[in-house]
């Protein structure tokens, strides 16, 4: 058997240094991956004058899976933003971002066990009938949902929720106003959870969902939505595990999947040996998990378990007052 090759893109910031700590740790569990190096971001807008080369679109389509560091696209200088350009170009529809309770961290619950699953591709995200009028005091942007993308997000939430033993679905939505767009979403909701009657359904209004989660977080498993509320859901669910840094994202479409560290760049302290990289080793367990490599996945998540619990060598956002370099090598010698 071939050794499977994944892309990798380092990123800007932070990403090189956190990169580096989850392919180490890859490494030390025994994953013998082959590795194609390629650039997207501030890096490769330097290097080659492009956000997105060519050479990078290429590479990941050849070989399906990436891994990738946190990436900024230039704020206002009409460059659209890498993520989005990448979910449209690959047809990335799902986007699942677990959040799990580690023991250790400054979070405000400690038994959270949520995934949410976010439809990457539509909703008011899709980027269409966005116009400001000429004298810059109007604007309008489209909102767009099919039944198709609709139907594709919720099969593939029962799916997982049924790959990974959960027990709940719950359907977000806003459709007591939004009646055309979630009214839409909903409808179909229903009709896909006629088929998976082994799972329980929910169904739940996007404001109300944001103050249950804050109240009881338990009582959600799955949830699955469109794309601008579960962009916000799932900020709010990485909150009640301790924040951004515990919180991994994968991308997944039909002939692609793209693992990231769900945070930003942190530019103010690349390079100084600070950065956790807990949410890019998290998204390379996600990754080790749709290869079907579920056990070497719980070795690592046992072992990043371990180290916060006991606080060895964490960084300072775990309120230890060690660097990325020493926290990999503190989950190495778990493993």
């Amino acid at each position: 058997m071939t050794n499977q090759t994944i892309t990798v893109i380092k990123g800007d910031g932070i990403g090189p240094s956190i990169i580096d700590s989850a392919l180490e740790i890859l490494k030390a569990a025994g994953c013998n991956f082959d590795y194609e190096f390629v650039d997207a971001g501030l890096t490769a807008l330097e290097k080659t004058g492009e956000l997105l080369p060519q050479k990078t679109i290429d590479t990941i389509a050849k070989n399906k899976i990436t891994l990738k560091g946190p990436l900024t696209t230039p704020v206002g200088e009409g460059f659209t933003s890498i993520n989005v350009t990448l979910r449209k170009q690959f047809g990335l529809y799902a986007n699942v971002r677990p959040v799990k309770s580690f023991i250790g961290t400054k979070a405000r619950y400690d038994n959270i066990d949520i995934i949410t699953v976010r439809e990457n591709t539509q909703g008011m995200y899709s980027g269409l009938g966005q116009v400001t009028s000429e004298d810059g005091n109007e604007a309008q942007a489209m909102s767009m949902i099919t039944r198709e993308g609709a139907e594709k997000i919720l099969t593939f939430a029962y799916e997982l929720a049924i790959r990974e033993g959960r027990n709940k679905v719950t359907a977000v939505h806003k459709a007591n106003i939004l009646k055309s767009t979630s009214g839409l979403f909903l409808k179909v909701a229903r009709e896909v959870a006629q088929r998976y009657p082994q799972i329980e359904s929910a169904e739940m209004i996007v404001d109300a969902t944001c103050m249950k989660l804050v109240m009881s977080p338990d009582e959600f498993d799955v949830i699955v939505t469109t794309n601008l509320f579960g962009d916000i859901l799932s900020d709010l669910c990485a909150g009640l595990v301790g924040g951004l840094g515990m919180a991994p994202g994968a991308n997944i479409g039909e002939d692609a999947a793209i693992f990231e560290a769900v945070h930003g760049s942190a530019p103010d302290i690349a390079g100084k040996n600070l950065a956790n990289p807990t949410s890019v080793i998290l998204a390379s367990i996600q990754m080790l998990e749709h290869l079907n490599m579920g056990d070497t996945a719980q070795r690592i998540r046992q072992a990043v378990a371990e180290v916060i619990k006991s606080g060895d060598r964490t960084t300072r956002d775990l309120g230890g007052n060690h660097g990325t370099t020493d926290f990999t090598q503190s989950v190495i010698e778990r493993l």
